[in-house]
């Protein structure tokens, strides 16, 4: 039996377990995932959904998914479908437990009364600039604002008349009544609510003030009793005001807990700078192949159990780091090896004639669709006189350690036969644009009683039955590995102009036509590719999701 009594854990789960020791909260644990449909998920966010519903299922807990949607002016429903698919994908479902923090909006409205009447917070006047004014500095305090002493009843009577829309937005906010001189600027009398006429994607006009961000979300995770709010670094000063308004409310003592965010080279994860991208047109859209989005790295061709398991390898630390884009694409190569087919694809084409078979024969060789899975599964490849290979896979005047074809070079075809080159051709422009050879009859792959040695495997396509597909080669986005990591630049100076390459002229093996969206290949010795969601049986396009091997550190130190 394995030994567990050493597993390692992180600081959460060393938190969770003393807290089941101690019997807080009666043993149990209750986690959320709180999105604001703001815009798509990202890789970032996977690391939360995989750290908040890996614990709750590892304790035998809840996860809630609850929409933290308190700002109407940047929320819709097509964000909250595609957050709810995202993390279905992942692997993960929440039940019964979807919310809303609009759903609470009746309550968080009398919490707020609630801190008028014990005098802890108050209506103000005050402009934003003149707000900014009197907030102070890290190292200087704030000043009281004039309005700050006002009576509870004018307090509760202005409040009201926000909520009934007597005042224009922007004109008056509710503020807790903390400490103007809080080490934490946090603390200085933050806003509560604010009044706001905008129509609200779920309930549409019956507000005009809405919650600030850290008003609904301490209070929307004690009203659902939530055990372990889990939260990334940024949050950590918030936790301040987190405790102050449970504390003053005296409601279900949620507890906010902070970890690293996920941080990887070459990417972004602001959703206000993704949001950028697609709408100055740098990106087709949210879900674009480039984007760290996971619907941008569902439509690559990622596996959602590939991401989990970069996530579990990254870890949970309390210091922020940058993680290596690197790692990533091993753990898609790693999946992606297990569980795809292996076929022919062929990016830029040359003829090949196979002089000495016969004219009209077509025959029907044996291909292993995957050698690592565990039960083998074959399919049937077309082979005649005439196919074609890639033209990187010839060279005139080849080296002596050159293994591919070239003139007297004997080379294989992955499952078919050998082959010596004896001739080639070329066009008006200089190109090779057709090669002669003979092939073996007797070194068939799998019965090759030949005896003659072939030191290079080739993939290939028929010429009678291949495919033209749509190839399109995707690298990073960006060619700098902290893109917003330069004050006097912006992000988008950054963009890599090679980020994309279309590819019109691939011929695919007939086994690939009218293969479904999202369907994975691993096209031999190219890397791997998944079936696009635009594609159709007359027009196949497929989208690179990576390459075999990591070749951008070699591609950048050549330039």
């Amino acid at each position: 039996m394995e030994n567990t009594e050493y597993e390692s854990k992180n600081f959460i789960e060393e938190l969770i377990e003393e807290d089941i020791r101690n019997g807080k909260n009666d043993g149990r644990v209750h986690t959320r995932f709180p999105p604001e449909p703001n815009g798509y998920l990202h890789i970032g966010h996977a690391k939360a959904i995989c750290l908040n519903f890996g614990l709750a299922k590892k304790y035998n807990g809840t996860t809630n998914l609850r929409f933290d949607d308190t700002n109407p002016a940047t929320e819709e429903t097509e964000y909250v479908e595609a957050i709810k698919k995202d993390i279905k994908w992942l692997g993960y479902d929440w039940g019964e437990t979807e919310y809303y923090a609009s759903d609470y909006f009746p309550q968080l409205y009398q919490f707020a009364h609630q801190l008028i009447d014990s005098g802890l917070a108050y209506v103000d006047d005050l402009s934003p600039d003149e707000m900014a004014a009197q907030k102070g500095t890290p190292t200087e305090p704030g000043q009281n604002s004039p309005n700050r002493d006002r009576a509870i009843e004018e307090n509760k009577a202005l409040f009201t008349e926000m909520r009934e829309g007597k005042h224009p937005d922007g004109s008056l906010v509710l503020r807790a009544k903390v400490d103007m001189a809080s080490p934490n600027m946090l603390m200085r009398d933050p806003i509560l609510y604010r009044i706001k006429r905008q129509t609200h994607h779920r309930t549409g006009d019956e507000w005009c003030i809405y919650p600030m961000y850290d008003f609904a979300h301490g209070q929307s995770d004690s009203i659902e009793e939530i055990t372990h709010s889990l939260c990334s670094l940024e949050f950590r000063h918030h936790r301040d005001l987190y405790d102050w308004l449970i504390d003053k409310l005296e409601i279900f003592p949620s507890m906010q807990r902070e970890f690293s965010r996920m941080n990887v080279a070459y990417l972004i994860t602001s959703k206000r700078k993704l949001l950028k991208l697609v709408t100055e047109g740098h990106v087709s859209g949210w879900d674009d192949p480039r984007m760290p989005t996971l619907s941008g790295m569902r439509r690559r061709g990622y596996p959602a159990a590939a991401i989990r398991n970069f996530c579990d390898k990254v870890g949970m630390t309390k210091r922020e780091n940058l993680i290596d884009l690197s790692l990533l694409e091993f753990c898609v190569r790693e999946e992606l090896n297990k569980t795809t087919d292996r076929v022919n694809v062929v990016l830029d084409p040359v003829k090949v004639i196979i002089t000495n078979y016969p004219e009209n024969q077509t025959e029907q060789l044996r291909a292993l669709n995957n050698p690592e899975a565990e039960t083998p599964v074959h399919r049937e490849l077309s082979f005649s006189r005439e196919i074609y290979i890639d033209r990187k896979d010839f060279m005139e005047d080849p080296p002596k350690k050159y293994f591919r074809m070239g003139p007297g070079r004997n080379v294989r075809l992955k499952f078919a036969y050998i082959l010596n080159c004896t001739d080639f051709k070329k066009g008006e422009d200089g190109r090779v644009e057709e090669i002669h050879c003979t092939y073996y009859p007797d070194s068939k792959s799998g019965e090759d009683t030949s005896g003659i040695k072939a030191k290079g495997t080739l993939h290939w396509v028929n010429a009678q039955d291949a495919i033209p597909i749509q190839v399109n080669i995707y690298d990073r986005l960006f060619n700098d590995p902290t893109p917003d990591g330069h004050d006097d630049k912006d992000y988008t100076e950054f963009i890599n102009p090679d980020s994309l390459e279309i590819n019109t002229k691939a011929l695919a093996e007939a086994s690939l036509q009218d293969r479904a969206p999202g369907t994975q290949f691993q096209f031999m010795r190219t890397g791997y590719f998944a079936v696009d969601e635009t594609s159709t049986k007359d027009n196949p396009v497929f989208n690179r999701t990576v390459a075999m091997r990591d070749s951008w550190a070699k591609k950048q130190a050549k330039k």
